[in-house]
């Protein structure tokens, strides 16, 4: 499939019902989601920080991140849609730069967000970065979803208004639809989806206040993603063999696991 062919099947998947978009850290958990029937698929960047041993928030150069980026597009057939942070780069310049090196890579979208070291862009900025990226990756070959953090970072006085204003300037700039993380009650997320003129993205699993994805759908919200949550779940799972292991030496872990056999046919080409 070509990569605009790609592009405008993942457009298309956020004018249906909704949408459960999961999160590849590395090519091999990407090939698996793949297998699981997932019709597109996002990468994290904090689960590949985590994956090379670094927090996540920026700790990960742009080209460590690009290279996994590539891994996971040559792994699997199904379109992917690229964790950009904040576009790595000071300028919009520099965004611009970003976005069409991941172009290059074969994403057919990707996440801009709002934030710089810990605290909002001033929006005026910001919209001028998504500006640069929609223009270095045009309508239809590219899905720009804008990311806003009034909610996750705090300290808005009014969050949900704040969270509108920013969704339309960065709608005005050329994003596609609007990424809402940190929201987590049922209200304020149907009044977002009321209130944004534009497919709405939330993450499921964030907080401790779980929505599963058939009430977000409920709700109107077209695309719902999972950020770092499938990394933490492996990362999980190792943690608690390893601790078994080393406490007891026991081999509890295993109850359950996939055989060698069927983890080699998962990954067969």
């Amino acid at each position: 499939m070509m990569p605009n062919e790609r592009a405008a099947e993942f457009l298309a998947l956020h004018s249906g019902h909704g949408f459960v978009l999961p999160n590849a850290w590395d090519a091999g958990s990407a090939r698996i989601l793949e297998q699981a029937g997932f019709a597109a698929i996002a990468t994290t960047s904090a689960g590949v920080a985590w994956s090379l041993g670094i927090p996540d928030g920026g700790a990960l150069d742009f080209e460590r991140m690009l290279d996994r980026i590539a891994e996971i597009v040559g792994a699997v057939g199904v379109p992917v849609t690229a964790d950009l942070e904040a576009g790595y780069g000071d300028t919009a310049v520099d965004v611009g730069r970003t976005v069409g090196r991941a172009v290059a890579a074969g994403v057919v979208g990707g996440n801009i967000e709002d934030t710089r070291q810990g605290a909002l862009i001033d929006v005026d900025e910001a919209a001028e970065r998504l500006t640069a990226a929609r223009d270095a990756a045009p309508r239809g070959t590219f899905v720009l979803n804008a990311r806003t953090d009034a909610y996750f970072m705090g300290g808005s006085d009014d969050p949900f208004r704040d969270t509108v204003d920013r969704a339309q300037r960065y709608l005005d700039a050329g994003a596609d639809c609007i990424f809402v993380p940190g929201v987590d009650d049922v209200e304020s997320i149907r009044r977002l989806v009321a209130e944004i003129p534009a497919p709405l993205n939330i993450v499921a699993g964030l907080s401790a206040k779980i929505i599963d994805a058939p009430t977000l759908f409920s709700l109107g919200v077209k695309r719902v993603s999972l950020g770092g949550s499938l990394a933490r779940v492996a990362i999980t799972a190792l943690e608690r063999a390893a601790r078994e292991l080393a406490g007891s030496g026991t081999l509890g872990f295993l109850d359950g696991a996939i055989s060698y056999g069927d983890v080699q046919r998962r990954f067969a080409r």
